[in-house]
């Protein structure tokens, strides 16, 4: 069973340690540079308050999740809705794909963001690359909606809280 626990100096390494299949490296950007972003996020919490956790089972990182709340869209199109929970990094390691946990951890995430843990919001974004079918047909089964939005060359994907 996934579950999700704060990243802190027990599990940090194996956090920046997992890897995706190689075919799979170009579809999500690796732990370092996404922990190095939500450290950076952390100095503007006032816009974009990052949320990390390690995916585990049992006592064992099979996972990472960077998320953030926005209280200030940064695009002017308005349309995004506000406020809103964004997913920006989801991962499983390679060895613990096939196994259910990425579906169980996504129930995980979307349960704690239901907890409005940084304030109310009416949707939760993420993206992915255009090419990427497995995480198209991914979200949508957990009920994610394209928007028809592409943003940094990434299809956005919207779901109703």
């Amino acid at each position: 069973m996934a579950e999700l626990r704060e990243i802190d100096w027990d599990n940090w390494i194996q956090v920046v340690n997992l890897e995706v299949h190689e075919e799979q490296k170009g579809l999500v950007a690796d732990n370092v540079r996404s922990l190095a972003q939500a450290y950076v996020s952390q100095l503007d919490t006032k816009r974009y308050p990052p949320i990390t956790f390690a995916i585990c089972s049992g006592d064992v990182v099979v996972g990472f999740v960077l998320m953030y709340y926005n209280v200030d869209n940064k695009y002017d199109d308005g349309t995004f809705d506000l406020p809103y929970y964004a997913i920006s990094r989801f991962m499983i390691g390679k060895d613990c794909q096939g196994k259910g946990l990425g579906k169980q951890a996504m129930e995980k995430i979307l349960e704690h963001i239901r907890t409005f843990p940084h304030g109310k919001a009416v949707a939760v974004y993420l993206s992915y690359v255009p090419e990427n079918d497995f995480a198209r047909g991914f979200y949508k089964s957990i009920g994610f909606t394209e928007t028809g939005q592409i943003v940094y060359d990434e299809v956005v994907a919207k779901l109703v809280l």
